[in-house]
């Protein structure tokens, strides 16, 4: 039987390789919250780049609820996004090249 919390090693049978979006209790990334997972992806600074750039083109913030208008549906793609391509065995660096590739194209796609 295949070692569930270490990567798929090339040549496991098929049955063996950890799904995305698996919601098994000991993946690394259940159990924690968003802000702990871009903190240990150290992408909090890249984020922020596209949150502020979602600001400027909505017009900015008139009071203090338009930010949370402007970053939660951001912060709700950003989840979903690291759900389905999570996976047992993902590592710090991988979930960091997730995350970075996301707000990259997030970016690109705004300017």
């Amino acid at each position: 039987m295949a070692d569930t919390n270490q990567p798929l090693k090339d040549g496991e049978p098929e049955g063996t390789k950890p799904q995305p979006g698996s919601t098994n209790a000991d993946h690394p990334v259940f159990g924690m919250t968003l802000e702990e997972i871009i903190d240990a992806s150290g992408e909090f600074e890249h984020l922020n780049e596209l949150v502020v750039l979602h600001i400027k083109r909505s017009g900015g913030l008139k009071n203090p609820d338009d930010y949370f208008t402007v970053v939660t549906p951001i912060l709700d793609v950003l989840e979903r996004k690291i759900r389905m391509c999570s996976v047992q065995g993902i590592t710090q660096q991988q979930m960091k090249l997730i995350i970075q590739d996301w707000i990259d194209m997030e970016i690109a796609e705004i300017k």
